[in-house]
């Protein structure tokens, strides 16, 4: 039985679809599809069920699937322990982080990682908290920073740290002539907030969430005036005038110009994120990813101090 064909197998039968799995693994779809019939040749088995929404597993399908999800584990633990015997773990591990803090934890995990794991390869992605849980579950990303994540018995999820969202404007005199805000100069309640036109990411985004749900607690809703999902477009419009954001005070970061805003905390009650470490529950974690893990744990602790650090 050929491994590269397993893996093929494997990632078509989680993703239900020949097409999705062609992208994932950066393969011809043919290609894909013909290494597929192959095994199912050689085990004289009928694997997929193929219809025009994608493909199902067979019965057969599914026992091989258990089979080779503990054979590709196996081989990374065996390439691993190979490393390990060069003093070193190897292997690859995908990390995804949400952008708002993407610019404050890339370069110290990385260097981190090179530091501490020099004999195994990292790649690193940004992306919002829905889609990289669905980038866990395909394999795409081994291990991601999750806000929010609802429970889920096919998401593994450990606490990280807690942040404190803001209310974000914009620092020029006029920069509430379209709206007519007055704003006071420190702290703002959340009743307050309810007042304001926002520039805010989509359902499910986890801090419009949080907005919705902190609001729905004092008998209030937003006043969304655009959605936009994305921190450095919502940056933009809160720069030209269109609204105001609630972010983390971390988010600020990634603007080009992050004097150019003002963010004034948020109270009565305030508004809180939380930030998890997550990981695809059906896949067994590596010792090399299990390492990666501890290592974001001992950066983010770093970077953001003691008192955002979450206890698992």
């Amino acid at each position: 039985m050929d491994l590269k064909q397993l893996e093929y197998f494997v990632r078509v039968a989680e993703l239900g679809s020949f097409t999705r799995a062609s992208g994932v693994l950066n393969i011809a779809q043919p290609a894909l599809s013909r290494q597929v019939r192959l095994l199912e040749v050689e085990l004289r088995q009928n694997l997929l069920l193929r219809n025009g929404r994608g493909v199902t597993t067979t019965d057969a399908g599914k026992l091989l699937l258990g089979h080779g999800r503990g054979i590709l584990h196996q081989v990374a633990r065996a390439q691993e322990d190979l490393g390990r015997v060069q003093g070193a773990l190897a292997g690859r591990v995908a990390l995804g982080l949400p952008p708002s803090i993407a610019k404050m934890l890339t370069v110290p995990i990385t260097r981190a990682f090179r530091k501490q794991l020099p004999s195994a390869a990292l790649s690193i992605s940004e992306g919002l908290t829905m889609s990289m849980q669905e980038w866990l579950l395909t394999g795409r990303l081994d291990i991601a920073l999750l806000y929010n994540p609802s429970p889920s018995p096919e998401i593994n999820t450990l606490p990280l740290m807690e942040e404190e969202l803001f209310l974000i404007s914009r620092r020029s005199d006029k920069a509430n002539d379209k709206a007519g805000d007055k704003l006071p100069a420190g702290a703002i309640t959340l009743k307050d907030l309810a007042k304001l036109p926002l520039v805010i990411p989509s359902r499910p985004n986890a801090i419009r969430m949080a907005v919705e749900t902190g609001m729905a607690g004092i008998g209030c809703k937003p006043r969304v005036s655009l959605e936009i999902d994305g921190i450095s477009a919502i940056l933009d419009l809160v720069a030209d005038g269109e609204g105001h954001a609630v972010l983390p005070k971390y988010a600020l970061a990634t603007s080009s110009k992050p004097r150019d805003f003002v963010a004034r905390s948020i109270g009565k009650p305030k508004l809180i994120s939380k930030l998890a470490l997550a990981s695809a529950a059906g896949r067994t974690t590596t010792m090399t990813q299990q390492a990666m893990i501890e290592l974001i744990q001992q950066v983010a602790a770093e970077v953001f101090g003691p008192a955002h650090f979450s206890e698992p």
